[in-house]
């Protein structure tokens, strides 16, 4: 990698490149930006970040891990212009937030396992918002913008930690809870309740993450699977499609159930899905 520097010179040259190119004489497009335009590239990089870890790219982790930095570094700069806080205000606010909920590693608390660090974390967390005269609820922080499938799963595991939850082992409820929520759904569509049908499934998809919640599995990643084994058989039958010179509109939905098991097929022996 070459010569290191130090980190606080390379992380002063970031700030002084972002600052510049916000500056007038800067760059055009960055000096258009707002805090409500970059909110689409803070997630877009956070998923790119995420598509690197999953890919194990130690280049493209490092440079997706550069671009999510400057979303940030961004966002500070443009509430540095508006005398809000800087990016050093951000950095000591980190720190104290980091030293204060880690009190078995900055103070004299003594823990035993990860469970109790977890356990004070949030305790700690519950206290700072209290002293902030904040909503004093267990689902305060979970944010608002969060895909919909991990914000479930974020509510249901605060909700457990306060004890509301189904015993832990026992699936039966989980089960039942599921086949209950797609009774009521059924009910919903066969009357034609359109208001009620999008809750009835609303409640119905509640049910299956807290069943993936108690069997161990994350619905974000799992169903994100799906989607990419999905995606795979698919492209599979468009390239016999297109082999084959005939439209989509002249198969019938047989012949492309036959394509789809012979994607399946193709994709198993290929340990690919």
């Amino acid at each position: 990698m070459g010569s290191r520097r130090d980190i606080g010179e390379s992380f002063v040259e970031l700030v002084e490149i972002m600052a510049k190119l916000r500056a007038p004489g800067g760059c055009p497009w960055d000096r258009k930006q707002s805090l409500e335009s970059l909110k689409e590239y803070v997630l877009e990089e956070a998923y790119e970040l995420i598509d690197a870890i999953d890919s194990k790219d130690r280049g493209n982790i490092c440079e997706e891990c550069g671009d999510l930095l400057l979303q940030i570094v961004f966002v500070a700069q443009i509430a540095s212009e508006n005398h809000w806080f800087d990016i050093t205000d951000v950095i000591d606010a980190l720190c104290d937030k980091l030293r204060r909920r880690h009190p078995h590693v900055f103070g004299d608390l003594t823990v035993h396992d990860s469970e109790e660090v977890r356990r004070n974390w949030d305790m700690i967390k519950l206290q700072e918002r209290q002293s902030k005269n904040e909503v004093r609820s267990r689902l305060t922080g979970v944010p608002r913008s969060m895909p919909a499938l991990l914000k479930a799963f974020s509510i249901q595991e605060r909700a457990a930690k306060a004890g509301f939850d189904w015993q832990a082992g026992d699936l039966t409820p989980l089960w039942d809870k599921i086949r209950e929520e797609m009774d009521e759904l059924r009910r919903a569509i066969e009357v034609g309740l359109t208001d009620e049908i999008e809750e009835e499934m609303g409640d119905l998809l509640f049910a299956v993450v807290n069943l993936s919640r108690h069997i161990g599995v994350n619905p974000e990643e799992a169903l994100n699977k799906a989607n990419e084994k999905f995606s795979r058989r698919f492209r599979i039958i468009e390239e016999n499609v297109e082999k084959s010179g005939r439209g989509w509109s002249e198969y019938t939905l047989d012949e492309l159930e036959e394509l789809w098991q012979e994607a399946k097929e193709r994709l198993r022996g290929s340990q690919g899905g």
